[in-house]
């Protein structure tokens, strides 16, 4: 009899705080949402499957909703009307951003584009990338780095097509962006496709494992109390990670200041340039903010450029039509089996659609970074609480039927008389961001991920490893700091 007491006793007690946290909800205006449980909040909700989950909570509760993830109230939003009144009408209120543990490394978050609050250095960084780094004269300047870089990875693949070994396709994206980057930021390359120099190997492996370690489930992001402890050691190894790259990049930099004392050597590059701004604006960026913005170009900039790039060509090898159209137009503009050049692409629609229609469907993360109000702000009728973070899950966005139709199937056509871009201006889609703290590296993301693509399918037919099928492969999504495949596009080029 105890034991049915006790267990009655239990019910009670759980309803009675069920009812309680359900009228402190609506006393406080929160967006509607589950009722949280003691400690873990919603966590329990979301499964294996925290996307479908999250959409299957959204259809239940309305495109605004708020969750407990933990201790921390939760925001998630998933339609373009909504996300345009937190990221276009409220955005100077929804400008912060909450800061995962692993980012406080070496205090990465204090001087970071990506994560400074806007302020005045926010506003300098940001100056020097869109004025002076991302500006169309820049990159055009910089096309010949790129074009070179994209000529060695199809030298690369030659080798594979020659044996009839398979290319691990997402790694060799990888490696092209980061040397591309390398080149952009500091002229020379940092890493190579056949990894000959330990140096080039260990910095390589260093901003792979910053990009494995910050994408982690970490429970202090969760719960801020265990902070102290730091308990799974993620910032603890992110603190090991960032010391190595930023003691290269000291090297990098006290090499290129020695250069321009000894002869006034100026160069064009990122790092020259924010060397100029620094000596020139001293009171604006110090030695800090140039490391650490050096780090945000390759953290942000490598990983999604990569994953685009390989969704899309496994898209194209799952749908042969579509693959055989788009080699149709390059062979038509730039004739088959030729290089593709940057000022093609302006003549290629067919492919622009492809990489449209990739980050749609497979966004370079299934949410914008969070934002955090610093006070509270009263959106669409209810109030988003100060401290609470707000996600915008384009993951959603591209999967909503009332906006795509067919939304789960791979259709570049579907551009074919549209003027739908993804430069934060077409709210169902912006898997860059839109607002004041858009992705300042649009630009040059838009140039890559073509050029690559493109230059991949001229250059050589695809097949998957063992003999599989199109229709076999596993476009499974593995939720990281970026959206990647769950298992790793592996593929044998053959010759055209």
């Amino acid at each position: 009899m105890g034991t049915y007491t006790i267990l009655l006793g239990l019910l009670f007690g759980f309803t009675i705080l069920v009812v309680v946290t359900s009228l402190s909800r609506k006393k406080k205006n929160l967006p509607p949402g589950p009722s949280p449980l003691p400690i873990i909040g919603s966590l329990h909700l979301l499964g294996s499957q925290a996307l479908l989950s999250l959409l299957n909570l959204t259809n239940k509760y309305g495109p605004i909703m708020c969750l407990n993830l933990g201790s921390i109230p939760t925001i998630i939003v998933s339609t373009p009307n909504i996300a345009r009144e937190f990221l276009q009408k409220n955005d100077l209120a929804f400008s912060g951003k909450r800061i995962p543990d692993a980012l406080h490394a070496h205090d990465h978050f204090k001087y970071s584009v990506s994560w400074l609050p806007a302020n005045t250095q926010w506003r300098s960084i940001r100056k020097v990338l869109t004025s002076n780094i991302f500006t169309n004269n820049r990159l055009e300047a910089n096309q010949h780095l790129r074009s070179r870089k994209v000529q060695e990875l199809i030298t690369f693949c030659h080798k594979s097509c020659k044996t009839g070994e398979a290319v691990e396709v997402g790694q060799a994206f990888f490696r092209t962006t980061l040397n591309l980057l390398s080149n952009t930021i500091f002229s020379k390359d940092l890493t190579d496709h056949s990894m000959k120099t330990k140096a080039a190997e260990e910095f390589k492996d260093c901003v792979w494992n910053i990009l494995v370690e910050s994408a982690k489930p970490n429970l202090v992001d969760f719960f801020p109390i265990l902070r102290i402890f730091d308990p799974q050691g993620i910032r603890r190894r992110n603190t090991a990670l960032f010391g190595k790259i930023l003691d290269i990049f000291d090297g990098l930099i006290n090499e290129r200041m020695e250069q321009r004392k000894l002869n006034g050597f100026r160069n064009t590059d990122v790092l020259d340039t924010f060397l100029t701004y620094q000596e020139e604006h001293p009171d604006e960026l110090d030695a800090k903010h140039v490391k650490h913005s050096l780090m945000d170009l390759f953290i942000a900039g490598v990983d999604t450029t990569a994953s685009i790039s390989e969704w899309a060509l496994a898209e194209l090898i799952k749908n042969p039509a579509i693959m055989k159209h788009a080699k149709n137009e390059l062979e038509d503009v730039i004739g088959k089996g030729k290089v593709l050049e940057e000022d093609d692409i302006s003549h290629l629609p067919y492919l622009k659609n492809i990489v449209k229609e990739t980050v749609r469907l497979h966004p370079p993360g299934p949410f914008l970074f969070p934002r955090q109000p610093e006070k509270d702000v009263e959106v669409c009728g209810y109030t988003i609480p100060k401290g609470s973070q707000v996600l915008v899950s384009i993951w959603a966005l591209g999967r909503d039927p009332n906006l795509w139709e067919n939304p789960l199937m791979f259709n570049p056509d579907r551009y074919k008389k549209s003027d739908l871009d993804f430069r934060g201006q077409n709210f169902e889609l912006i898997p860059f961001g839109a607002g004041r703290r858009i992705c300042p590296g649009i630009p040059l993301a838009v140039k890559m991920v073509p050029l690559m693509l493109g230059s991949m399918i001229n250059s050589f037919n695809w097949e998957l490893e063992g003999a599989m099928k199109p229709e076999e492969l596993n476009m499974e999504e593995r939720i990281g700091l970026t959206l990647q495949m769950a298992f790793p596009l592996r593929a044998v080029p053959v010759p055209l």
